[in-house]
């Protein structure tokens, strides 16, 4: 027997709601077992001690967040550099420039290299890049910062390429054809007309990659080195590191459940959603924003 269709609709439109209504349980659950599980740590080291200190030492009960906000943003920094570098003018050229013959090679080949596997890179990274720059800089070990930020950039240019293209086959061509009626060339078209116009689009696909860079970490923890350590300078890539997530992966496995070092590490994931949180945030602002601003796409 066939239901009648307003039936049919009500029916979806209950199961679209009850699974949006799941995955924002799903994200507070999430939320509620961060807290309570790193709350101890908080509590009894305080949240001032934990983000300033300079020294992470679990076997002496030593925590100090400090190593691993330098190295991550060092590396999120350059990472995205190389992301951008490489991945927005290609974008472009798919966008703009490409003929049929480029696009239908190049795409593919992007699609594959986003659906690799983190670890893979990291395979690769271990086999290819460390050994490289170990050879060529004659370094101790090639595990670095600066290997840590060669993978992630060229691991997500994918992903921010893909989101761009997007944003600028979204302008509408009457704006490009107006530009060019009036005289303008295909550059300074593409400069002053289709990007401005894609440009919230473009914003928020580079916050929500640092976001993805951030929160990377097996490709990370096989080429960082994970020592949780200041560099000495801060800015000398080519020391060894630790991030938020190789510290995590790394330690996890090995701590007693309910000691400090356990929940000091549900407080390093802890933290890690909400900055990773606030960037989403930032990047919904920044986008409506921008938008507001030159009617972007």
């Amino acid at each position: 027997m066939k239901l009648p269709r307003k039936y049919t609709e009500k029916i979806v439109e209950s199961m679209l709601f009850v699974s949006a209504i799941t995955s924002i349980l799903i994200m507070l659950l999430i939320f509620y077992f961060l807290i309570h599980e790193s709350l101890p740590a908080f509590s009894e080291l305080g949240i001032f001690f934990l983000i300033s200190g300079s020294k992470w030492h679990p076997a002496g009960d030593i925590y100090g967040f400090l190593p691993l906000i330098s190295a991550s943003l060092v590396i999120t920094l350059l990472a995205l550099f190389i992301n951008i570098l490489i991945g927005f003018p290609l974008a472009i050229y798919l966008a703009e420039l490409a003929g049929p013959r480029s696009k239908a090679l190049l795409k593919p080949a992007i699609e594959l290299l986003a659906g690799v596997p983190s670890i893979v890179y990291g395979f690769l990274g271990v086999i290819i890049l460390v050994t490289y720059l170990q050879d060529s800089f004659d370094m101790l070990t090639g595990r670095s910062i600066l290997a840590g930020s060669i993978l992630l950039g060229v691991m997500f240019i994918p992903y921010l390429t893909t989101i761009c293209e997007d944003a600028l086959r979204a302008v509408p061509s009457e704006f490009k054809e107006g530009s060019l009626a009036l005289g303008a060339n295909r550059w300074q078209t593409l400069r002053n007309v289709t990007i401005p116009a894609a440009s919230s689009g473009i914003t928020a696909a580079v916050l929500l990659n640092i976001g993805s860079i951030i929160g990377e970490t097996m490709a990370v923890l096989l080429v960082v080195g994970n020592v949780a350590r200041m560099a000495s300078p801060l800015y000398d890539v080519f020391d060894q590191g630790a991030t938020f997530t190789s510290v995590i992966a790394g330690e996890m496995g090995e701590v007693a459940r309910g000691s400090m070092h356990y929940h000091v590490l549900f407080a390093v994931g802890f933290t890690l959603l909400i900055v990773v949180s606030i960037l989403s945030l930032i990047a919904d602002y920044a986008r409506a924003r921008i938008r507001r601003k030159f009617g972007g796409y």
